[in-house]
C-alpha cells in the first residue's frame, strides 16, 4: 500500500486537474452556445438564397456555368476542416479516418492546425493551410473558398469537397464528406440549401424581368451562394468543436471526481492502518515493560 504522503500528493494533483477541466468545460460551453446561435441564424439566410435561386431556375442556361459543367475527375480537391487545438475527444480522429479512406489522387487544403499537422505526417498533397478564429468571420472563410474556387476554375482540381464534422446536437457530431463542385443542377443545390427546413416552398411562377438577363444574374449569384454554403459548413464545424470539447472536459472532470473518491478512500484506509499499527506497537511496548 502506498504511503499516506504519496496518496496526499496524488489527491492534490487530481484536484488541480479537476479544477482545470471544469474551467475548460465552462469556457467550451459558453463558446458552444455562441457558435450554435450563429450557425442557426444562418439558416434563414440559406432559405432566402434558395428562394432566389429557385426564381432563376429554368430561366437561364445552366450548362453554360462552369460550376454546373461536369468534367473527368483526375484530381479531387478536398477542404479539410479540423480544430486548432486538441482536447475535443475523437472529433479530429474521425475526420482523419475519412482522409485515409481517400485512395484517388487529391489535393488538400487544411483549415485548422490539427488537420495541417496530420496531412504533413501522412505525406498527403497539402497545397495550403488556413486558420479561422472562434468568431468565424465571413471575410476569413471567403479567402479560403475563393482560393479553392480559383483552383477549380483553373483546372488544378476537378472537384471541391469539404470534410468536416456536421453538428447534430451537443453529443453527436458526424464526420461528413460533402461534395460541393461541380453542381449537378440548380434544383439539386436548392434542395441542399433547404435541407432541414420544415417550411413548405411553393414554386414562384410569376413573370420576372432580370437585368441585364437571367444568365448574367445566375453567373454572378451562384459563386456567392457557394461561398455562403461552405461558410455555413464551417460554422457547423465550429459548433461541433466546442460541443465535443465541452463533453470531453465534462467526462475528464467526472473521471477526476471518481478517481478522487477512490484516492480518498485509499488514504483513509492507509491512515487507519498506520494508527492501528501505532496502537499495537504502544500496547506491545507497555506489555513488555509490565
Amino acid at each position: 500500500m502506498a504511503s499516506t504522503r504519496d496518496i496526499r500528493r496524488r489527491i492534490k494533483s487530481v484536484k488541480n486537474t479537476r479544477q482545470i477541466t471544469k474551467a475548460m468545460e465552462l469556457v467550451a460551453a459558453s463558446k458552444m452556445k455562441k457558435a450554435q446561435q450563429i450557425a442557426v441564424a444562418g439558416h434563414a439566410y440559406a432559405l432566402l438564397m434558395a428562394d432566389m435561386l429557385a426564381a432563376l431556375s429554368g430561366r437561364a442556361d445552366e450548362t453554360a456555368h462552369p460550376f454546373l459543367v461536369k468534367r473527368e475527375v483526375k484530381t479531387r480537391g478536398i477542404l479539410l476542416v479540423t480544430t486548432d487545438k486538441g482536447l475535443c475527444g475523437p472529433l479530429n480522429a474521425n475526420l482523419f479516418k475519412l482522409v485515409l479512406d481517400i485512395k484517388t489522387p487529391a489535393k488538400f487544403v487544411a483549415v485548422g492546425r490539427k488537420g495541417a499537422q496530420f496531412l504533413g505526417r501522412t505525406g498527403k498533397d497539402m497545397i495550403a493551410d488556413f486558420s479561422v478564429t472562434d468568431r468565424v468571420a465571413f471575410s476569413e472563410v471567403k479567402t479560403i473558398i475563393e482560393y479553392m474556387m480559383k483552383l477549380y476554375l483553373d483546372g488544378a482540381i476537378d472537384t471541391l469537397e469539404v470534410i468536416y464534422p456536421q453538428f447534430k446536437n451537443t453529443l453527436v457530431q458526424e464526420p461528413m464528406v460533402r461534395p460541393i463542385l461541380p453542381l449537378s443542377n440548380v434544383q439539386d443545390f436548392i434542395k441542399v440549401l433547404r435541407a432541414g427546413s420544415d417550411a413548405k416552398h411553393a414554386d414562384d411562377n410569376r413573370d420576372m424581368l432580370f437585368e441585364p438577363n437571367p444568365q448574367a444574374v445566375l453567373e454572378a449569384l451562384l459563386p456567392f451562394y457557394v461561398n455562403r454554403f461552405i461558410y455555413q459548413l464551417i460554422l457547423s464545424a465550429k459548433a461541433s468543436e466546442h460541443s465535443a470539447r465541452m463533453v470531453a472536459m465534462k467526462t475528464a472532470k467526472d473521471n477526476a471526481s471518481s478517481l478522487l473518491d477512490d484516492l480518498t478512500l485509499e488514504y483513509n484506509k492507509a491512515r487507519q492502518a498506520a494508527i492501528t499499527q501505532e496502537i499495537l506497537e504502544i500496547s506491545a511496548a507497555a506489555y513488555s515493560t509490565s
